[in-house]
């Protein structure tokens, strides 16, 4: 693989995760929608029962610091991406401000 196709195949890696993060937010906020209306629109009326409606509780504070790991996870992966093209940049000469933007949004 020749030094040229490196930063598009970089590139083309990122997007790859970028889209399976995107698609775990989607599922989680998905889960975390239905766990919620469970809590809020269940048919837990007897109070034997509301331990049920505890582990739909727990559940969703489980998926919610799963969401927040998630997009903790995709910030971290974008900040690298950003870090590693501007490195790119800097060591290919392109110094001033207005081309390291250049390079950040290619």
């Amino acid at each position: 693989m020749s030094d040229e196709s490196a930063p598009n195949a970089d590139a083309l890696a990122h997007a790859e995760t970028t889209a399976e993060y995107s698609h775990m937010i989607d599922q989680l906020d998905g889960a975390i929608a239905e766990v919620t209306d469970k809590i809020e629109n269940g048919r837990i009326r007897n109070p034997e029962h509301e331990r049920v409606r505890v582990q739909y509780y727990k559940a969703l504070g489980y998926l919610l610091r799963t969401k927040r790991e998630v997009l903790q996870d995709k910030t971290l992966e974008e900040l690298a991406a950003e870090i590693e093209a501007l490195k790119d940049a800097q060591t290919a000469g392109e110094d001033t401000p207005a081309d390291l933007a250049e390079a950040l949004s290619a």
